[in-house]
């Protein structure tokens, strides 16, 4: 028994790490396709002028994109969902975009979702109060950050009482349709682990987005190069 247990611990010790290695290989690879996914539905959205005005984009501090997040058929309203956050660099937010934070949304009720039905999210940061909240910890959206369901289309005022005294503008698409959307009750957070998988290192959301130290990761480079030509300049 003794030389069978020392042989099953001699096996372990040489399969375990190579069995690591590729476990981490594939976490880094979801990573990346998240990273990518969030560049694509990013620039299919502002490709649309109807979507997102363009007087928001340009006052956002922030944009959060969710690619495909899912409703868990067996949980009642809940859904889960990864993306990215990129802010503008700078203390007073005012800079080019930085390189983004990865992100998780969690729980709330989108109640226009059907069965499994994929849904995009894209998410306006509109004030620095909104952002350093999200980049600090998890928020709830409705309770620590105010949110609204951001209006739609090229005319569209951005000076509507939601609009004004909201932190942050949600909007959504699902099979092709796009609409602002409420997503009180959802929280979302800086997605530590996969910071940690993407830049090789323990660095906190905020010195991510904001330092300017921190290169933009090649799975990113769609996402913020789709920023820098949609809004290059903010305005105050």
């Amino acid at each position: 028994m003794g030389k069978l247990l020392t042989c099953l611990g001699s096996i372990l010790f040489v399969v375990l790490p190579p069995l690591t290695e590729v476990a981490s290989a594939a976490d880094q690879t979801k990573d990346d396709d998240r990273l990518r996914n969030c560049g694509t539905v990013l620039k299919e959205i502002l490709d649309v002028p109807d979507n997102i005005p363009q007087d928001l984009l340009d006052k956002a501090d922030c944009v959060v994109v969710f690619p495909s997040v899912l409703k868990a058929a067996f949980i009642v309203g809940g859904s889960y969902g990864r993306g990215a956050m990129s802010c503008r660099k700078g203390e007073d937010f005012r800079g080019p975009w930085g390189a983004p934070t990865m992100m998780a949304l969690e729980g709330g009720s989108f109640g226009f979702q059907i069965g499994g039905q994929a849904t995009d999210f894209v998410l306006l940061v509109m004030n620095e109060s909104g952002a350093r909240g999200i980049l600090a910890t998890k928020v709830k959206l409705g309770g620590d950050a105010s949110v609204a369901a951001g209006p739609v289309g090229r005319d569209a005022s951005a000076d509507t009482d939601a609009t004004l005294r909201s932190e942050i503008l949600s909007y959504s698409r699902a099979r092709g349709l796009f609409a602002g959307v409420s997503l009180e009750g959802s929280t979302i957070r800086p997605d530590n682990a996969d910071n940690r998988r993407v830049y090789g290192k323990k660095i906190p959301a905020r010195d991510i987005v904001l330092s300017g130290r921190v290169t933009v990761p090649p799975a990113a480079e769609q996402l913020i190069s789709t920023l820098d030509a949609k809004t290059p300049r903010h305005k105050t």
